[in-house]
């Protein structure tokens, strides 16, 4: 994936935040064909507006990615317009935070259904295409710093990114043979508006435990971001991993030393049964099979 002139990409989010920077630096830098896939229509046409200035092709199509009809007909439609899909960026996501205990069912539906199933809708409408065309391609799915580390009032929003982590190293692990590449990005801050993904939420999901469209949260939740990434910048990062087919995109370093505490939490956890009778067990099977079937290990 090192040329990508002219191949086509897939951006789930791509009328607003760190998707719509994903589009533009495919289009623009990469020179990509790039279809822009959001629930807002008025996200779309602002994104629109902006293409429509450039010289590049850009094709948008609105889309619930939590709708898996829905989204093998967004894919059909990329596919009719450009050509089948070679990067698949499943970079759509909301947020919402509060306390746990205050969150409703409601709550846990639209973060789960929006940031896991429409992460896995996509992997799964796409993936087969590749597969089947036999041409290779990529994956990108965008996960979060919370994908590591668990803070107060971030329950929901850390559950979803734990499990596309999850979903991401698995592909990691069963696509090379498909020539299929695999990148995780797991951003930090970025300057966007992704503190006011709740004035999209549907309706169906509309009991709520936790803040509506209140301007004086969307303010304290913009303060926090508002100094991380440029959206634009973060596509630039996104663009060189899915080159280099780098995997781990976690272009923030001041994460380094709590994750080290954190990783070091867990091998001392798994050490403090070193002495278990269990385990001397465990070890002695090991090694007769080790002897029995040499490369077993």
């Amino acid at each position: 994936m090192q040329d990508l002139e002219g191949k086509v990409a897939f951006v789930t989010g791509g009328g607003s935040g760190v998707a719509l920077g994903q589009a533009k630096v495919l289009a623009e830098e990469a020179q990509m064909k790039v279809v822009i896939a959001d629930i807002r229509q008025d996200h779309l046409d602002e994104a629109m507006g902006y293409f429509s200035q450039k010289n590049v092709a850009v094709h948008p199509v609105r889309l619930d990615l939590t709708d898996r009809a829905a989204y093998a007909a967004a894919v059909d439609e990329a596919e009719q317009v450009f050509g089948p899909v070679d990067l698949l960026c499943n970079t759509a996501g909301v947020s919402q935070f509060g306390p746990i205990e205050k969150a409703t069912f409601d709550d846990w539906d639209w973060q789960m259904d929006v940031n896991v199933n429409g992460v896995i809708n996509g992997v799964m409408t796409v993936m087969p295409r590749m597969i089947e065309r036999g041409q290779g391609g990529h994956i990108l799915i965008t996960a979060s710093m919370s994908a590591f580390v668990a803070l107060p009032t971030t329950g929901i929003y850390c559950t979803t990114k734990y499990a596309v982590r999850g979903l991401a190293e698995s592909l990691r692990v069963e696509m090379p043979k498909y020539n299929i590449g695999v990148s995780l990005l797991c951003p930090g801050g970025v300057n966007t508006n992704i503190h006011r993904s709740v004035e999209a939420r549907p309706e169906k999901y509309g009991n709520t435990g936790y803040y509506g469209r209140d301007e004086t949260v969307f303010a304290g939740l913009k303060r926090v971001i508002e100094h991380g990434f440029d959206p634009v910048d973060l596509g630039r990062v996104v663009l060189d991993a899915v080159r280099n087919d780098r995997f781990w995109v976690l272009p923030y370093p001041e994460f380094a030393e709590g994750q080290k505490a954190r990783d070091q939490e867990v091998i001392d956890a798994m050490m403090s049964y070193a002495d278990h009778p269990d385990y001397a067990r465990r070890m002695k099977i090991r090694e007769q099979m080790k002897r029995d079937m040499p490369g077993s290990d």
